[in-house]
């Protein structure tokens, strides 16, 4: 049985994230089991540092699939694009 291909998805980062880690988007193939934003989030964080502290749970960030405001649940397919940002207040 062939190994199934990585996915790619192209991440976005805005607002204080961009500043923080130092980059606007990038294209990424998490491994098979990272099938939802959480997972995804998840994943980014684990490679420490300022990753690990912009994206841990208690951290107050949202997510966009394909433009669409997202739960951490929403399911994440080949080609999609997740965007990362902190709430927004108004005023």
């Amino acid at each position: 049985m062939p190994d199934t291909p990585a996915i790619k998805i192209d991440v976005v980062y805005l607002a204080r994230l961009r500043e923080a880690f130092g980059v606007g988007s990038e294209r990424v193939e998490p491994p098979q089991g990272v099938a939802t934003a959480r997972a995804l989030r998840e994943w980014l964080a684990a490679r420490g540092g300022v990753w690990a502290s912009e994206l841990a749970p208690g951290r107050a960030v949202r997510m966009a699939v394909n433009h669409d405001l997202a739960g951490p649940e929403a399911p994440l397919r080949a080609g999609d694009e997740v965007a990362f940002f902190p709430p927004v207040t108004g005023g």
